[in-house]
Parts: C-alpha cells; structure tokens; sequence
C-alpha cells in the first residue's frame, strides 16, 4: 500500500484484450505484485479505449490506496508500430486495426484526458526497459542491453545506459525485422521464410508465433507425417507447438531449435554494433517449464557467436515477471523522465 506522503508514477500497459497497470513509488518500490487488468476496449475506438486507460489508472489508484494527488506522472506502453512520442502509425497496426486508429496520438490524447504528464514507449521497448533495471539494479545506469521478445511477432529493444534507444522515428529497435543468414538454420528442401512485414528471411519469419503458423510448422509436418498437430486448424496448431515442445515431442524440438538459432543469429548481429553487456530473451518459452526455458536459453547461447573478450563478460538471461513488464517498464520510463524531481516533499 502506499505512504501519505510519498509521490507516485503510473504505468500502464495497453494490450490487445485488457490493460494492465501498476503503481511506483519515489524509493523505486512497485505497490502491485500482481497482474492487475481491466478491459482496454481498443476494438471500440480511440474515445473508448481512452476512457479504458484512465479507468486502468482509477483502479489501480484504488487498489493500491493511493491518492491520486501523489500522481507525477503516467507511463503508457502500447504494440507498435508507432512513433517515439506515440502517435499510431498511418497504416494502422494489428491491435488498432480500425480506420479512426490512423496515425492517432494516443499519448496526446491520454494526457489531455488525466491532466498530467504521460511518457510513451512501445511494448517491446517498455519489457526491455524492465528487463535492464531488474537484472542490474543500481547498476542499470551503467549498463547495455538488448532483448528479444517472442510473441505473435518478434518484438525488443535495445537499452544503452539505462536508456531506451528509440532512433529518429521511434522504430529502433525493431529486432524482428533484421534480416538473419538462413544457411544452415533452414533443412533440406525448407522454403526461405517470408514475413508479414513483407521482408523476407527476417528474425521474425521464424522466431515468432505468425512465423511457427506461416512458415515452420506447414514444413515440419511434411517431414512428421501424421502428427496430431496436422488435425488441426493453422491457428490452434501453431498454439500448440510449445505445449508439444515442453513434452519433448520431436517436431516442436526442431521448431524451437529453429527458432533458438533465428535469435542467436540476431544477437551476433547486435553483438557486433552494439556489443551490449546482457542478452535478454521473454515470450512464450518464459512461460513454460523451467528445464524448457533454460534448454531454450542455452540453445540461444549457443548459436550467438561472440569475440573471446565480449563471451567472458555477456550475461544471457530471461525476461523475468513478462505479464507485468510492460506496465513496469512504462513506469520506470514515467519514473526516470522527472529526473529526480520525484520526492517526497514534490508538489
């Protein structure tokens, strides 16, 4: 619960069916240990989905007690694509696939809405961020990172000095559609993958759930004939891989291998423009067993070619609380943009 007296920021993370939000205090403690979601309503419209955010905020308030007075500031995380100031992109996106969506300015419109300052990042980059400071603490200010987040696609971010790197137009970062080398990832006879983007063998045609459905699985059941996965439906096949995978079920295992490789070859990559000191990897696997997860891990480990001086000193690590990171991560963004005027005696 919260002090009296001690100023707070807010984070909330907008998804797909629900927001989730969280409170941080001036001494960096988090008042919400939970996931603690409500309704995000985007599939209702910008006004709505506003009006969703803001009752996030009230609630949260009202679960922590805290006074609404003690707010410095709001984080806000959305999926992408949009710009660094969160401004939707003039194509739409996924999760606001509606006409009124288009190139809205949802931090704008947020901040107009509670009155109070509103700090925007994108979702990948907001777990990024959350990731970096929980893994380094104190340290986090002094330190690099980059992560890789498998999902519906691939999202991340990359961290330099506590700080999110967001690049000109907000889209740095945008690890999924690097492009990756494909020999000796892709078998005998498998199609080079193709990307919803429209790149073709980018990280995320194989290291994202679209790329298990579009690209990995439809090959690997050719080689299992006969698997119980080929009964079903595109969609539900490609949601049960993991499930199968955690069993040790042969053809997930080469789907995960794949996958595993896919995001080694991206951290080579990064590895050698940014050479950060951690490698953090969230998504499903996160979610799975623990002896999956570390396997997992491992494989990612394996496959990410490092120089002798960055392999003795590159932390690999999994992004930990992954249903509560985004809104953590906006938080610490809300937290970190006052720039120490977050006191008790503030305001």
């Amino acid at each position: 619960m919260a002090s009296s007296d001690i100023p707070v920021v807010v984070g909330l993370d907008n998804g797909g069916n629900s927001n989730n939000a969280t409170v941080l205090d001036a001494a960096g403690r988090f008042l919400v240990d939970e996931l603690l979601e409500t309704p995000c309503q985007v599939l209702d419209g910008p006004e709505a989905a506003i009006e969703a955010l803001a009752t996030a905020m009230e609630q949260v308030l009202s679960h922590t007690g805290t006074p609404r007075e003690l707010v410095r500031a709001v984080g806000l995380d959305t999926p992408g694509p949009s710009s660094a100031t969160g401004v939707i992109s003039s194509k739409g996106s996924t999760n606001f696939s509606q006409p009124a969506w288009r190139g809205y300015d949802i931090r704008t419109a947020l901040e107009r809405r509670l009155d109070l300052p509103v700090i925007y990042n994108n979702d990948g980059n907001a777990a990024a961020l959350y990731a970096h400071h929980a893994h380094f603490g104190d340290d986090a200010m002094n330190r690099s990172s980059v992560s890789a987040i498998v999902g519906t696609g691939l999202g991340g971010g990359v961290i330099e000095r506590g700080q999110v790197v967001t690049g000109a137009a907000g889209m740095a970062g945008e690890l999924g559609h690097v492009h990756i080398p494909m020999y000796g990832l892709l078998a005998e006879g498998q199609p080079v993958p193709l990307c919803n983007c429209g790149f073709v063998a980018d990280a995320e045609s194989v290291a994202s759930l679209t790329g298990i459905r579009r690209n990995l699985l439809p090959y690997w059941l050719t080689r299992f004939v006969g698997h119980p996965l080929g009964e079903l439906d595109p969609v539900r096949a490609a949601k049960q891989v993991r499930t199968y995978g955690v069993d040790g079920d042969p053809m997930a295992i080469k789907i995960f291998e794949q996958q595993a490789m896919a995001l080694g070859r991206l951290f080579t990559i990064v590895a050698n423009f940014a050479d950060p000191d951690a490698y953090f990897v969230g998504g499903g696997v996160v979610e799975a067993a623990p002896e999956f997860r570390t396997w997992f891990l491992d494989m990612v480990r394996e496959h990410t070619s490092l120089r002798t001086e960055q392999a003795a000193q590159a932390r690999f690590a999994l992004v930990p609380d992954l249903d509560m990171a985004g809104a953590r991560g906006a938080a610490i963004a809300a937290l970190k943009s006052l720039d120490g005027q977050l006191t008790p005696s503030a305001g």
